[in-house]
C-alpha cells in the first residue's frame, strides 16, 4: 500500500481563496491560508493528503440557504472596489468568486467523503461562513459554507440525520438559525459567552419539530483542553451516538487557541487533537468515518497553523490518541465547567434518552 493511499484524508486548497482581499489590518486575512498552505507543503506533510479540487457553488446551491436578493447583492461586488457588506465583512473585487468556491469546495469535500474516495476531509477555504444568514453577511462570513454543504448532502444523498459541530470561539448564529426548526440537522456549539454575536444560550434548543436538536454550550473565558474535552465526552458523544448521524460536519474555528487575537480561551494543539479524536470515534461508530471539516476562525496565524497540523495528523492516522490519553487530559477539568455541563444535561434531558 502506498503512503499516499494510507493517509486517506482529503484537503481542499486553492489560490482563489487568497484573493479575497480584506486589507492589511483585518484579522481574517489571506495570511491565514498562506501559512496553512506552506505547512501543507512542508517535508513532514507534503504528499500525505489527497487534494480535492474545488468548484463554484451553483446559484441553486447557494439559494438553498440564502435569498436570491442577497446572492445578487454579493455578486454585484465582483470586479468592483472593496465595499463593506456589514461593519465587519469586506467584499473585494474577487470576494464573490472566492465565496462561491469556498462553498463549492466544501461541497466537493462532502462528495469525496460520501463516495469513499477519502476517509475524511478538511476544506481550507475563506471567507468563513457560520455567521452568514439567509439575507445577510456577518462576522467576516459571506455565504454559510457549512449550511450550504449540509443542505446539498441531504438532497443529493438523501440523508436524514446530519450532525454539525461548531467549536469556533463565536457562536454560529447563521447555522443555528438556518436549522432551528429542523430535526434532520443536529447543531452542537461550544463558544465563549457572552461574546459576538450574543446568541447561543443554554435555553436555545430549537423550536417546533427541531426542539432538542440544537445544543449550545456557552463557556466563560479561560477554558482549556480539559474543559472542552469534558464537554465533548459528557454531552456531545452520548447525544451524537443516540442521534446516529449519517455525516458529521465540523465548523473548525481555531480562535479558541491560547493567545488568539480575538479570543480568551486556552485550547492547545493537544486539545484540538483530543477533540478531533472524539469526533473521529463518533464518525467510526455512526457513519463509516464520514467527517468533513471546514475552516472558520483563528487569528493567531502561527498557533492556528500548528493546531491545524495536529488536527490533520489525527484525521489521517499519523497520530492516534488513545482513550487513556483522553482520560488524562479530561481529569484536570475545573469545577465551573462541570456545573455548566450539568445545567445543559438537565435542559436537554427531556429530548435525549441517554441522559
Amino acid at each position: 500500500m502506498s503512503l499516499h493511499k494510507f493517509f486517506n484524508t482529503g484537503i481542499v486548497t486553492d489560490e482563489r481563496y487568497l484573493r479575497h482581499n480584506t486589507g492589511d489590518f483585518h484579522p481574517e486575512s489571506s495570511r491565514r491560508l498562506v501559512s496553512l498552505y506552506e505547512m501543507l507543503l512542508s517535508e513532514e506533510m507534503a504528499g500525505r493528503f489527497d487534494r480535492i479540487e474545488p468548484r463554484s457553488a451553483s446559484y441553486e446551491e447557494l439559494s438553498s440557504i440564502h435569498l436570491p436578493s442577497y446572492i445578487d447583492r454579493v455578486a454585484s461586488t465582483a470586479g468592483n472596489k472593496p465595499t463593506y457588506l456589514d461593519p465587519d465583512t469586506i467584499a473585494s473585487a474577487d470576494s464573490f468568486e472566492a465565496s462561491i468556491f469556498a462553498a463549492g469546495g466544501l461541497i466537493n469535500a462532502v462528495d469525496a467523503v460520501m463516495a469513499a474516495r477519502v476517509r475524511n476531509a478538511f476544506a481550507f477555504v475563506r471567507p468563513p461562513g457560520h455567521h452568514a444568514q439567509s439575507d445577510r453577511s456577518g462576522g467576516f462570513c459571506i455565504f454559510n459554507n457549512i449550511a450550504i454543504a449540509a443542505a446539498y448532502a441531504r438532497t443529493t444523498y438523501r440523508l436524514g440525520r446530519i450532525l454539525i459541530v461548531d467549536w469556533d470561539l463565536h457562536h454560529g448564529n447563521g447555522t443555528q438559525n438556518t436549522f432551528y426548526k429542523d430535526p434532520g440537522i443536529l447543531y452542537f456549539s461550544t463558544h465563549q459567552y457572552p461574546l459576538y454575536p450574543g446568541s447561543g444560550s443554554i435555553e436555545e434548543i430549537g423550536i417546533e419539530e427541531g426542539t432538542g436538536y440544537t445544543v449550545n454550550v456557552p463557556l466563560s473565558k479561560g477554558q482549556g483542553d480539559a474543559e472542552y474535552l469534558s464537554v465533548f465526552r459528557r454531552i456531545l458523544e452520548p447525544v451524537a451516538c443516540e442521534y446516529k448521524p449519517q455525516l458529521i460536519l465540523l465548523s473548525a474555528g481555531f480562535d479558541i487557541c491560547a493567545k488568539d487575537l480575538l479570543g480568551g480561551m486556552k485550547v492547545t494543539s493537544r486539545g484540538f487533537t483530543a477533540l478531533t479524536r472524539v469526533l473521529l470515534d463518533i464518525a467510526e461508530k455512526c457513519c463509516q468515518g464520514r467527517l468533513v471539516a471546514t475552516l472558520e476562525g483563528g487569528y493567531n496565524v502561527d498557533i492556528m497553523t500548528h493546531s491545524i497540523k495536529a488536527v490533520l495528523m489525527e484525521m489521517s492516522g499519523m497520530t492516534i490518541t488513545s482513550p487513556c490519553s483522553l482520560d488524562t487530559i479530561q481529569q484536570s477539568a475545573g469545577p465551573s465547567v462541570q456545573k455548566v455541563i450539568d445545567k445543559i444535561i438537565k435542559r436537554i434531558q427531556p429530548y435525549w434518552k441517554v441522559f
